[in-house]
């Protein structure tokens, strides 16, 4: 190498989050501390101990002060005596450190809203590392914690890729990348002017598998994009390597291409050492108390003969979420997944693996329950959720967050396909029910009946909590919505919050949620979706507590969405704004600990509309039934609750007796439209 070689790659080395994850391993090697915490199992119960109620925020999202920063608008004190008013308990921050790629000696912009990390460094876009440890310290004052992201399936193309590419020391074994021998350059297609890799077709995939390069076509392609991305596969242009070799490299990514995919099976085992180091120094440095798994189950991938690739469900997925999640506990943290696979994907990767996972089980069906006026295929799933031994105590119940609501169904479109289901009656193999849910919930949520929501490529659509709320009362135009109208949208946003909330586990609401936030105008953010990228219009800008009301911009220059009930301040003031209604639930909420509550029965029901839940609380306090009505239409019905005690019905929020429990377990449930209620089953012991 010449010596301006040496120096860049010197730089590149210096840059790399291999690197800093070694010279932070040494600060652990040989020392006690990570043996005082139990770690083999994961520990879903004592997680929510930790924080039941989450609230989620979006970085480029955030309206930051005058001459502020995205990291000082959430370390407000103002802000936090709101949240902890409202009964916060913890803030997933979102994705905050370097994103994006490396060009050169340049930096270039995040691909996918930061999820494409290239540092342990605090992105100073967003602020610096002391204001992210004084949001830490003013949440603890306040009685929460935060909670961070590690992305154990890729990175962006930064200073580890361009070393890979380069062929320098183990870098190349931290991605699925494969040098293709120069003979063989000739089946690959130039890389444009410009651009720095370009995607595979299907048929080049299969002629590489043939020829022993790379394991071939995944079982799904994510992101998929006629003419952007066909595969999982791209190729690089000709890079020269220290040894002075040129090269051309394919290199898999499940996501985006400046995403590239991490190999948790090389010999070098060097993605376990930087996504270890990164999850640690999130921990130990930046005052997590919690971390985020992005995208943990695509950690294994395998050829399969005259197959596409084994890339889903893959054991290699689990145990890399078992050294994951292992050493976050060990370091005294705690982890979730956010995992859009199987049911059973869900349950053999919590097992030693993450400690939570989100609720993609219930949550496209519940808003189906909303669109439909329907919960039968809600209460299939809650159904199914305890046929596979999950507890809905080790899950995290949300309202909106930064991605689109997925419609992937995943679990009746891969393994269980030709599994049978009974629904409405009939009997339906599992890849049949998933297009009658998504044909129902596509024609209602966009399109003609709501354009304001888009659909996301092939995953689903891009919307608000309350614009799925307004598609299922049928508004076609946002502009229309008056006072009446902000009205009812409010109390179906409180049936969703009780349907999330009133239940074990955590629960967990965005700014979005709180604001009433709207989606944007396509036009607003065309230049923001050139890539198809249509979740920008849900990702709209908000402000809090009022730090900047003037601002039509967020700090990442966002367009202000409009917000249906206002800041939260202003809120609180109210006794009949979504925030203070918020307020009630939740004091209730952590009242009767219905977080660490046991889910024992999901009844069944003769009116359409309506679910009941019903759970044992910890201590002896009772029994308590979550009852509501995802319909329009009042609803009285006579309900059996088999095997509980008998004893007075309490509305729980309202304050009020309801009725009673009879002997032979026999109640009346009355519902107005669109409420909901929470019920408590006192007996003559215990207290009223």
């Amino acid at each position: 190498m010449t010596q301006q070689d040496e120096s860049y790659t010197a730089w590149l080395v210096s840059q790399s989050m291999l690197q800093a994850a070694k010279d932070r391993a040494r600060l652990y090697s040989g020392q006690g501390r990570l043996w005082a915490h139990p770690y083999a199992e994961g520990r879903p119960r004592d997680a929510s101990a930790i924080a039941s109620v989450w609230l989620t925020v979006y970085p480029d999202s955030i309206i930051v002060p005058e001459e502020g920063t995205v990291l000082a608008a959430l370390g407000d004190d103002q802000l936090w005596r709101s949240l902890s008013e409202i009964g916060i308990q913890g803030i997933h921050t979102g994705p905050l450190k370097r994103a994006g790629g490396i060009k050169g000696r340049e930096l270039t912009p995040s691909v996918d809203g930061n999820f494409d990390r290239i540092s342990f460094e605090i992105d100073p876009r967003y602020g610096s590392e002391d204001e992210l440890i004084q949001v830490s310290r003013v949440a603890a004052a306040h009685n929460a914690v935060t909670i961070d992201d590690s992305i154990p399936s890729h990175t962006g193309k930064g200073a580890d890729f361009r070393l890979a590419e380069m062929a320098y020391g183990d870098y190349p074994g931290i991605y699925h990348m494969v040098e293709i021998r120069e003979e063989d350059w000739g089946l690959l297609p130039e890389v444009p002017e410009g651009r720095d890799a370009v995607n595979l077709t299907p048929a080049l995939c299969d002629e590489l598998k043939e020829r022993h390069y790379i394991v071939g076509q995944l079982q799904r392609v994510i992101f998929f994009e006629p003419g952007v991305k066909e595969t999982d596969w791209s190729a690089t242009p000709p890079v020269k390597g220290v040894d002075g070799k040129v090269r051309r490299w394919v290199y898999l990514h499940y996501f985006k291409e400046g995403q590239p995919s991490l190999n948790w099976l090389d010999p070098s085992f060097t993605a376990q050492q930087l996504i270890i180091g990164d999850a640690l120094h999130a921990i130990d440095v930046l005052g997590a108390r919690g971390l985020r798994l992005d995208a943990n189950g695509f950690l294994g991938v395998e050829r399969r003969v005259n197959e596409t690739a084994w890339s889903e469900s893959h054991p290699l997925s689990v145990t890399g979420n078992q050294l994951l999640g292992g050493m976050i506990r060990k370091a005294g943290g705690f982890s979730f997944q956010e995992l859009n696979l199987t049911l059973d994907d869900i349950a053999s990767m919590s097992k030693g693996g993450a400690d939570l996972s989100y609720d993609f089980i219930t949550r496209p069906a519940y808003q189906h329950a909303l669109l439909t006026g329907d919960t039968e295929f809600l209460r299939l799933m809650l159904h199914q959720m305890h046929a596979y031994k999950i507890d809905p105590a080790s899950l995290i119940h949300a309202l909106q967050n930064h991605d689109e609501l997925t419609l992937e169904l995943v679990h009746f479109w891969t393994l269980h396909a030709h599994d049978m289901y009974l629904y409405k009656g009939q009997t339906f193999p599992g890849s049949i029910l998933r297009e009658h849910i998504r044909e129902e919930m596509y024609e209602r949520l966009a399109g003609e009946h709501a354009p304001y929501n888009l659909k996301f490529v092939t995953n689903g659509v891009s919307c608000t909590t309350a614009s799925i709320i307004t598609a299922a009362l049928g508004i076609r135009d946002l502009s229309t919505i008056a006072e009446a109208e902000i009205n009812l949208i409010q109390k179906i946003h409180i049936l969703l919050v009780m349907y999330n909330a009133m239940q074990p586990g955590i629960f967990a609401l965005s700014g979005w949620d709180l604001v009433g936030a709207l989606p944007l105008e396509a036009e607003q953010v065309l230049h923001m979706m050139q890539d198809g990228d249509t979740r920008w219009i849900h990702r709209g800008a908000y402000d809090l507590v009022d730090l900047n009301p003037g601002a039509e911009l967020s700090g990442e220059g966002v367009p202000r969405a409009r917000s249906l009930y206002g800041n939260i301040v202003e809120q609180l003031q109210r006794p009949d704004s979504f925030a203070s209604m918020v307020k009630k639930i939740l004091s209730i909420r952590e009242g009767y600990s219905i977080a660490s509550s046991r889910q024992i029965l999901i009844p069944d029901v003769a009116n359409p509309s309506l679910l009941l839940m019903v759970h044992e609380l910890p201590a002896g306090k009772g029994i308590q039934v979550t009852a509501l009505n995802f319909g329009a239409e009042a609803i009285t019905e006579d309900v059996h609750l088999p095997g509980i005690s008998p004893g007075v019905v309490v509305d729980m929020i309202n304050e009020r007796v309801e009725g009673d429990l009879t002997e032979d377990g026999q109640m009346i449930i009355n519902l107005d439209g669109y409420e909901g209620l929470s019920l408590r089953i006192v007996n003559s012991t215990q207290s009223m």
